[in-house]
């Protein structure tokens, strides 16, 4: 990079005749983007902690990517999605690098599962991995494209089916990895972009693998990460929930199975298959089938607080499973002539064996310990109750600087919910308003004749507001709802009354739904929460955001009711320090899908009148942008009708 380009400032770079207004001939200045620039900038430069709320249109990503590449630190930026991950490394990236001398040192790291093995792909010419024409289809897909490819990275092949088995069986998940055993070690594509990244002083990730990273840091092996002196948090209200997933626990009967089935896989693959190997594997899967059989039968999650109960009565059943585990993987290290092929399953045997033992005996009361069934599958999961202390402690105390951003991170024009619950009192926070015109633009309408959303009668009124609502809108709309049998209900009743196409989520993947919706003249999409953020269809296609009632978390889920708790425990109002701050922000992202540019405007509906009705629905106006508001159907038939 040129000496004149490190020395640029933010002001210089963003200002209304700034090198951004030379560079792009459609550029606008953006008084609130040089407002963010310079925050992210004085936030690298005096190493301290920034919490950034950027409506909108205010072009955040680049306020954040100039000074980061300015900064003349290795810098990680971690984002919601793989999505905008890849917006960042193909498109913004590429955009900045054209106006720069010297080539900018960026690299991009995703999940092991996104790239390719190609051990396994050479093993799969010889060995019988392969079953049906689809997937030996993919697997040509596959093999043809290898060759070619500088990264191994699946999103390369557009042709691949979302979910293909080809490809679960010659990724390069850590279950079967060898690491520097593997032959291919140095031609491997996850140690190629671990090269790359090692060398690059920008580095863009997504937050699944940053608390990865995260999570094993302090462990013997290290992080997967490089280490870095500083990080910007994109999407930075979802940290607490992707936090709490990976500084827990989890063990499935489906774990079990799945390393049952490798291990035989393998010992018959690699030549060390024996008649006792295969009665231990035998008697692990039947332990583990008995074991997860004593949950329930009963789908969702509950809490789990038995664990003594449990084992006075079942802890043959229990012990049966830890000493089948521990059987494994005293014969894998007996194997002779193939350690490089037991490293992965020995660990394996050894962290089920241990969540597993964790789950059941550590009784941390600093963890909420919780069932979920899903069809078949029965997961145990242990979740930290607060995350905060383990942010502080494994990411605030150790990075001099953390940018946390997002559209969506105030509450009532406060950042106090967001720094108590990430555990950063002390950071530093700027508010940049949104470019829009929500007074002209959007129009947000909350029907009074609808009964309480919790009355059996609101399903019926709130499907005949639907109707109503979409046929004046000419469909164009998302459906959103806080339940998935909600979403389900509200669709099956509206489909044989409305002419409009129909699309309801679950049906197809998420990026196929919203493709056919951008191009389906008078869609209309039910969904739930997955459509709620980092969804974009700018125009006129999405012309109206129905959503049925204001989202609060169901106090019954475990990990909720034990936050709950704890808010109480510590003498705070778990409705009001908690419960009403998460629904608003919640409710932000559902209305943030419709206005996405400056020439966008449509409705907001939302059916849920305690909005207007009850003392703490000031905190959701308070939290929404300044939209035109009204209760009145003249009015949204006036507004479409302009």
């Amino acid at each position: 990079m040129s000496s004149s380009a490190k020395s640029a400032k933010a002001r210089k770079f963003f200002g209304p005749h700034g090198t951004l207004s030379k560079w792009h001939p459609n550029y606008e200045y953006r008084p609130g983007q040089m407002q963010m620039a310079e925050a992210v900038e004085r936030a690298l430069e005096q190493k301290h902690h920034l919490i950034v709320e950027a409506g909108t249109g205010t072009g955040k990503t680049l306020a954040y990517l100039v000074p980061a590449i300015l900064s003349g630190r290795r810098v990680v930026v971690s984002t919601g999605t793989k999505n905008l991950q890849e917006q960042l490394f193909y498109k913004d990236v590429p955009f900045l690098q054209q106006h720069f001398a010297q080539p900018l040192k960026v690299a991009y790291m995703k999940g092991r599962a996104n790239y390719l093995c190609r051990q396994k792909l050479y093993d799969a010419e010889k060995e019988l991995l392969l079953d049906g024409i689809e997937e030996i289809t993919d697997y040509k897909l596959i093999r043809d494209w290898e060759p070619l490819t500088e990264t191994g990275d699946r999103s390369e092949i557009r042709e691949l089916p979302e979910h293909s088995n080809a490809w679960n069986k010659l990724d390069a998940k850590r279950e079967l990895c060898s690491g520097q055993k593997c032959p291919q070690f140095e031609r491997c594509f996850l140690t190629l972009m671990h090269q790359r990244a090692h060398e690059a002083d920008i580095i863009i990730v997504n937050h699944h693998l940053l608390f990865a990273d995260l999570a094993v840091r302090e462990e013997d092996f290290g992080g997967i990460l490089p280490d870095y002196t500083a990080l910007i948090l994109d999407e930075a209200h979802e940290v607490e929930d992707v936090a709490g997933t990976y500084f827990g626990l989890s063990v499935s009967n489906y774990q079990v199975q799945d390393f049952k089935r490798d291990v035989l896989a393998v010992s018959r693959n690699k030549k060390f298959a024996t008649d006792e190997l295969d009665r231990v594997l035998i008697r692990v899967g039947d332990a583990a089938e008995r074991f997860f059989g004593l949950f329930g039968e009963m789908e969702g999650r509950s809490g789990f607080t038995g664990q003594q109960a449990f084992l006075r009565e079942h802890g043959e059943e229990y012990q049966d499973v830890l000493h089948g585990l521990e059987l494994t993987w005293t014969h894998l290290e007996l194997v002779k002539g193939a350690a490089e092929d037991m490293i992965p399953l020995q660990r394996r045997a050894r962290e089920l064996h241990q969540n597993l033992y964790l789950w059941m005996e550590g009784n941390d009361p600093a963890f909420v310990y919780w069932v979920e069934r899903r069809g078949r599958g029965v997961f145990l999961q242990a979740t930290p109750i607060d995350v905060s202390s383990l942010l502080a402690h494994k990411l605030f105390d150790k990075v001099d600087t953390v940018v946390m951003t997002s559209a969506t991170i105030t509450v009532a024009d406060s950042f106090e919910y967001a720094k108590t619950r990430l555990g950063v009192p002390e950071a530093r926070t700027v508010q940049v308003p949104s470019q829009f015109d929500y007074q002209s633009q959007a129009l947000l309408y909350v029907p009074q004749h609808l009964p309480d959303p919790r009355h059996a009668a609101f399903t019926g009124y709130a499907v005949e507001e639907i109707l109503r609502i979409l046929r004046l809108t000419e469909g164009r709309a998302f459906v959103l709802s806080t339940s998935y049998a909600a979403m389900r209900q509200m669709h099956e009743l509206v489909s044989p009354a409305l002419e409009y196409p129909l699309l309801l989520q679950g049906t197809a993947p998420k990026h196929a739904l919203l493709e056919q919706f951008r191009t389906t003249p008078n869609a209309v999409l039910f969904a739930t929460s997955s459509f709620w953020q980092g969804v974009d269809v700018p125009g006129d296609q999405l012309s109206c955001v129905i959503i049925d009632k204001l989202p609060f978390a169901v106090p019954s889920d475990p990990v909720v009711d034990a936050r709950i708790r704890m808010v109480r425990e510590s003498g705070g109002t778990p409705f009001f320090d908690y419960q009403i701050p998460q629904a608003a922000i919640t409710l932000k992202q559902g209305f943030g899908r419709l206005i996405r540019s400056r020439s966008d405007r449509g409705l907001l509906a939302l059916l849920d009148n305690r909005i207007t009705k009850q003392r703490y629905g000031q905190v959701f106006f308070d939290s929404l942008p300044d939209y035109r508001f009204t209760i009145h159907w003249n009015e949204v038939e006036s507004f479409f009708h302009v």
